[in-house]
């Protein structure tokens, strides 16, 4: 069997008496993409941080490409090709977007101010090439608050896709966007994993987006895995229907 590109076992995760996270497990096929969904409350920002190394899991495992990271920071595992965006969006307002993009290279965070001033070509055309991806060209040289909330979404997106991700986690990407430039977030989505080969695990409210992006799913409730299956078998399964779906 193929190991995943993502492999969670048992991972758990306390705030003093809170369990956030209580054995969850998931695995994720390379170039595939997974859909996590479930209330709010449940669990699934805390273990996209856990993956992420934002903070150390309690208990349990991660690993990714088949390399154990549960005690890997954030700057080493998004060198290894691992990066999240957040529910909301974590950018340089009073920088331009392409100073955002080029910032957003993990190498950068590390070395600022002796490279930052000299960027290199393939670097400013990379990041000029991903602006105009997302429609965020003509906005190159805008302060990057200036953007409305949406366009600051795919702003963090192409951030993102800056950093050559293997594996990107969106925390509800959809989130806050005008219902008229979803549909443009999603093709977004779907060329990064098709045309760039990136695999996504995704955490998504919009339940006619994730049902139809999603090639597999996984729903959490109370800190858990709930169920996992297909689109169907997740829209059909009364735990779901009676934890989560019933209230959508």
């Amino acid at each position: 069997m193929t190991v995943p590109i993502l492999s969670v076992e048992n991972v758990s995760k306390r705030f003093g008496g809170v369990v956030a996270n209580d054995a969850v497990s998931l695995a994720v096929p390379e170039g595939a993409i997974v859909g996590l969904i479930g209330p709010n409350g449940s669990g699934k920002s805390t273990l996209f941080g856990s993956i992420v190394g934002f903070h150390p899991v309690d208990g349990g495992s991660v690993r990714f490409r088949g390399e154990e990271i549960s005690r890997y920071r954030v700057p080493k595992i998004a060198r290894m090709g691992l990066v999240r965006t957040f529910q909301q969006t974590h950018i340089y307002g009073q920088m331009s977007c392409l100073a955002n993009m080029l910032i957003s290279v993990p190498q950068r965070h590390e070395r600022f101010l002796a490279t930052f001033r000299r960027p290199r070509g393939e670097e400013r055309d990379r990041a000029e090439s991903l602006l105009a991806s997302v429609g965020l060209w003509e906005k190159r040289a805008l302060m990057a608050g200036e953007l409305s909330f949406g366009q600051q979404k795919l702003l963090e997106f192409a951030m993102a896709l800056m950093c050559e991700p293997k594996l990107l986690l969106l925390d509800e990407p959809t989130a806050g966007i005008n219902p008229t430039l979803i549909n443009g977030l999603v093709a977004q989505l779907r060329r990064a994993n098709a045309e760039l080969g990136i695999t996504l695990l995704v955490i998504e409210h919009n339940m006619r987006v994730i049902m139809n992006l999603a090639d597999h799913l996984y729903c959490m409730a109370h800190g858990r895995i709930l169920a996992q299956g297909s689109a169907e078998e997740i829209r059909t399964d009364q735990r779901v229907i009676d934890a989560y779906l019933g209230a959508q």
